[in-house]
């Protein structure tokens, strides 16, 4: 589950020590809040009651789900592309949908644009929100809504295929979350095991015949 302060304030020797630490429990980077120095370090009453510590009050200027849609937003008019964003929060998960026409190129062949612009989402939010755990999943025109829709049936296809000819059919290499997909679908078959095999980017999964 992903939860995120919103501000903290922090007492520190130095400034500079207190927000780095204040960015440290925030788990953003610092182009991410805003600062106010409460109080200066430096001697209390002439020096007669110690040393004044530095205190600083952190606050986020824009959370996750702001954040990444500002970064959508931004790519789509870099590149030229009329479209709206769209971000939901499911399960820690952050869900992006773009809608609008001529979309085609955000998803490239066989959806290898789309998969690369999530990875890079995926890097930016962990560089940006060192506290994000979740995912970034992107979509675009409910595409990985029908690609769901279509590996669920490959699965069933090469898993009855797999039982018939008694033989493990391995599948062309997939995101993790597509391959996902094909575990969950087959994950009740007695008669079927599934399991990913080989590196990324080149990882797929393996259907063989169960030991029934």
């Amino acid at each position: 589950m992903n939860s995120q302060n919103e501000s903290v304030e922090i007492i520190e020797k130095t400034v500079e020590e207190a927000i780095e630490r204040g960015l440290e429990q925030l788990g953003v980077k610092k182009e991410n809040v805003d600062v106010q120095i409460v109080n200066e370090p430096g001697s209390n009453l002439w020096g007669l009651l110690g040393k004044k510590q530095a205190k600083v009050h952190l606050s986020i200027k824009r959370g996750y789900k702001e954040y990444m849609k500002n970064f959508v937003e931004n790519l789509l008019e870099k590149m030229g592309i009329d479209g709206s964003v769209e971000v939901n929060e499911s399960n820690g998960d952050l869900c992006i949908d773009v809608k609008g026409n001529k979309l085609g190129v955000l998803i490239g062949r066989r959806g290898q644009t789309l998969n690369s612009l999530q990875y890079l989402m995926n890097v930016v939010m962990r560089r940006q929100f060192e506290n994000f755990t979740g995912r970034v999943i992107l979509d675009v025109e409910n595409y990985r809504q029908e690609k769901e829709t279509t590996l669920k049936q490959l699965a069933l296809n090469v898993a009855e295929k797999v039982e018939a000819q008694k033989q493990e059919i391995s599948l062309e290499p997939m995101i993790p979350q597509e391959r996902r997909i094909i575990h969950l679908t087959l994950k009740d078959n007695p008669h079927i095991i599934t399991y990913s095999s080989g590196e990324e980017p080149y990882r797929k999964v393996v259907i063989a015949p169960g030991k029934d």
